[in-house]
Order: structure tokens, then sequence, then C-alpha cells
């Protein structure tokens, strides 16, 4: 497998919306090379889900793994999935409050509002139809790694800039109140 380079804010790439994926290309050995670089990538990052187009591809596909993440210990885990050509479908109108990161932002995290629940369709990796119905934090991953594939960051979803902060801030002054708060959500909401 091959580690592939994280595009960084301010990469057209990642303003781009990435194309829908056809099934026999999905099936093919190099689509199917690419999901597992893919992955890789995302675990060697550490990060909670990776888009397709993040890495300079830019079709509908995202990666999403969250196990025992170190920088997100307050995170369900979510079992490695991924889903092609994805469609986020609210199934509330209730949002919560999410102090997001991203691989394409390095060192920056911010508040953005997300779904607390919401349904995800699409293909898994051999084509054949996804669903899941995803609650609270999860959702939220799930509407990040989409959102890149329309060319959203998530700075663009940040109502209040003045939330922004490098990791080392979040840490020192806002993660132990983030905890606090989301904590109970989680435990409310489930993965």
């Amino acid at each position: 497998m091959t580690l592939l380079k994280i595009a960084q804010i301010g990469h057209p790439v990642l303003r781009q919306r990435a194309r829908e994926v056809r099934r026999d290309e999905l099936l093919s050995d190099a689509l199917q090379r690419f999901v597992d670089d893919l992955v890789e990538t995302m675990r060697d990052a550490n990060g909670a889900g990776l888009a397709a187009i993040q890495v300079h591809q830019p079709v509908r596909i995202f990666a999403v793994e969250v196990k025992d993440n170190p920088r997100y210990p307050y995170k369900p885990n979510i079992p490695l999935t991924i889903v092609v050509n994805p469609v986020i479908t609210p199934l509330t109108e209730e949002t919560f409050e999410n102090y997001e990161g991203c691989l394409s932002v390095p060192n920056l995290r911010g508040i953005v509002h997300r779904f607390a629940e919401v349904r995800v369709t699409g293909w898994d990796r051999e084509g054949k139809p996804y669903e899941r119905l995803a609650r609270g934090l999860t959702a939220g991953t799930f509407q990040h790694e989409n959102d890149h594939l329309d060319g959203t960051i998530f700075v663009d979803r940040v109502k209040d800039p003045k939330t922004l902060c490098t990791w080392a801030e979040f840490d020192r002054y806002h993660k132990q109140p983030f905890v606090e708060r989301i904590v109970p959500f989680v435990k409310r909401m489930g993965g």
C-alpha cells in the first residue's frame, strides 16, 4: 500500500465537487487499490475519516473509522466504513456543536453545527447498497467527510471564527469544557 499526499487548505482540489463513481470503475483493480491506500493514509494520519478528494482524487468516496483514536478519545468507535456516492439525509432538526478539525487544515479546530441524526446511503466498496443511521458524533463525522465531496471544508461551517484555535490551545483551554458538554450528548445519542 501507498501513503497518499493529503491536500492542504488552499489547494484547488479541495474546492471541487467530486464526481460520481461508476460501478464498473469502482470494481476495477486500480480503484480498489486506491481505496486501500485511502484507508492506510487515514490510519497513518490518525484521522477519523478521509475523503478521496483530500488525496487529490475527485471521486465520491470516503472512509471513516474510529478505533480508540488518541486525537478523539471522546468519540464512539466506528468500524471501518467505505461509502461510495454517498447521500446524507438529516433525520432531525436537532443540531449540536462539535469542535472539529481536519487533516487538510492542520493544527486548527473550530465549532461547527451538525445534525444530530442522519441517514447515510450509497454503495460499499464492492458496489452493494449501503445504508446506515448515524447519530451524535458519528453523524458529525459522516457529515464532515461528505462535505469534502462537495468542496466544503469545516472552516466554511464555523459560524463564530472566535472558536478557531490550534490543537495545543484546544487542549489547554477548550477540551475539558467540550468533553464535559459532549460526553452526556454521546451517552444520549450513542454512536
